[in-house]
């Protein structure tokens, strides 16, 4: 898993890595500049030498001669690290000297001289050439004069010796200075992001706000320093800063909007109670007269009856959400629910008969929780009603209580068809219908499982739903 650098860090290293880079450049301009001028000086120094042996134009020189003549007793000493070597037309060597560091004056061996007579061409043009043994890498040039051949060179130690000793100080120079750079880039640039730190602390904060439901208030922002918009970061906490101002304004409005839907959802079902139940009363009043009617006439009764009653349980639903919406207190109160679910199952065996109805709870352990006992037995009968409307006859639905840590779990399970995925992801939603993917032989209005759902929440606990094909299994967990 490749691990992602922080802003902080990669700054650092890049910077680093290029300061590294052109202090690598530098050192091998300068270590290649430095050789190659002191090579230009030594080349000067050896054509220097070979025409001081042979002569400028090459017609005659100190050895001009047959033989070469004798170094006068008072003539100054050849240079430390150099060496002459004369070559008559025949192979024979005339002239064979290297002065060594102590100026002692030792003659070259005949492989040494036969390496400069098939390595270094007569046009005085200076070659390397490696003598091997002790006298290393020399610089020579050659040139023809009456017949022989003139070799003169200066050894390349003292440039190797310069360039090396350079390379050494550059090397630690620079690794000095760079280990110094990075602890100076690190300060300075953990002490430039300081500001862009705070402003991501206030974006971090206010992410771990809760804005999805409720009156949010967000009270975080960016200081006034770090909102400057001379700067980078100053322009971002300043956008930070407006974009919270447009989240807080639109969530005040949301909720504005939601409160003045709640009330109105909470007054009209409360206002509608009143004419529902007269309507209800007058239908059964006129159903309750012996007086004659056309059976249209009782029809149209019954079905007034029929649709009032079903639209009271629609507006007690929706003054219920209503209440619980705008968080109504419930009653804090022991409800034992092993019985609670005993009860449940009872009526709805009671009901509908065309379902098997189960109970799996242990007889030695009544799971007691917290709460309101009327609202728990509505999340129950809510869970059991849905099995029952959305499942055919014959299917068996078990309701299981077991207490698992500090937690009641109630389960209903059903062997139905089954949810399609699309539906149960807005299953808890309000007026949401299964039609689709589950049989039902009666009507829903949709809200058993929103109201299911927001008393488990205003109980503290949780509800979730797992289903396929034969296993639809509804969980509610609440705190014991």
């Amino acid at each position: 898993m490749r691990v992602r650098w922080t802003l902080r860090r990669t700054l650092v290293v890049g910077t680093s890595v290029l300061v590294g880079l052109a202090f690598l450049v530098m050192s091998v301009a300068t270590v290649v500049a430095l050789r190659s001028f002191t090579l230009d000086r030594l080349d000067q120094q050896v054509r220097e030498g070979l025409s001081f042996a042979v002569g400028r134009d090459g017609s005659g020189g100190p050895f001009g001669g047959e033989r070469p003549p004798q170094r006068d007793a008072g003539a100054p000493a050849p240079r430390i690290g150099t060496l002459q070597a004369v070559v008559d037309g025949a192979g024979g060597v005339l002239v064979s000297s290297y002065t060594r560091s102590d100026g002692t004056v030792v003659a070259l061996t005949d492989e040494q001289v036969a390496l400069l007579r098939s390595a270094v061409p007569t046009d005085r043009t200076p070659t390397t050439v490696d003598l091997g043994g002790d006298l290393g890498a020399f610089r020579v040039a050659a040139a023809e004069n009456d017949g022989a051949t003139v070799f003169v060179g200066s050894s390349q130690a003292d440039v190797t010796a310069t360039t090396s000793a350079l390379t050494v100080i550059l090397v630690a120079v620079s690794a000095v200075t760079l280990i110094v750079a990075i602890l100076g880039l690190s300060l300075f640039v953990r002490r430039s992001l300081r500001p862009l730190d705070r402003v991501a602390a206030v974006a971090q904060r206010v992410s771990t706000l809760s804005l999805s439901a409720g009156a949010v208030d967000i009270p975080d922002r960016v200081a006034p320093a770090d909102t400057r918009v001379d700067n980078e970061v100053g322009r971002v906490g300043s956008s930070l800063n407006d974009l919270l101002g447009h989240v807080q304004s639109s969530l005040v409005a949301r909720q504005h909007s939601e409160d003045q839907l709640r009330r109105f959802i909470a007054d009209a079902s409360h206002e509608l109670r009143t004419p529902l139940a007269s309507i209800r009363g007058y239908a059964q009043l006129s159903l309750g007269e012996d007086a004659p009617m056309t059976p249209t006439q009782a029809r149209s009764f019954d079905r007034i009856e029929s649709e009032a009653e079903r639209m009271a349980s629609l507006v007690d639903d929706l003054l219920l959400l209503a209440r619980l919406d705008a968080g109504q207190p419930l009653r804090r109160e022991e409800v034992e629910l092993t019985l609670l679910a005993v009860d449940a199952v009872s009526d709805a065996q009671a009901a509908d008969a065309t379902h098997e109805w189960r109970l799996d709870v242990a007889d030695d352990d009544l799971i007691s929780v917290t709460g309101d006992e009327n609202r728990l037995r509505q999340v129950v009968a809510n869970l059991l009603r849905n099995a029952q409307t959305h499942t055919p006859a014959g299917t068996t639905v078990t309701l299981s209580l077991v207490r698992e840590g500090a937690e009641a779990v109630l389960r209903v399970t059903d062997t139905g068809p089954g949810i399609d995925p699309g539906v149960a992801r807005r299953l808890f939603d309000r007026f949401a219908r299964g039609d689709d993917s589950r049989n039902r032989d009666a009507g829903s209005t949709g809200l058993g499982l929103s109201i299911a759902e927001a008393i488990v929440t205003a109980h503290r606990g949780s509800i979730s739903v797992e289903s396929r094909p034969g296993r639809t299994v509804f969980e509610v967990r609440l705190p014991v």
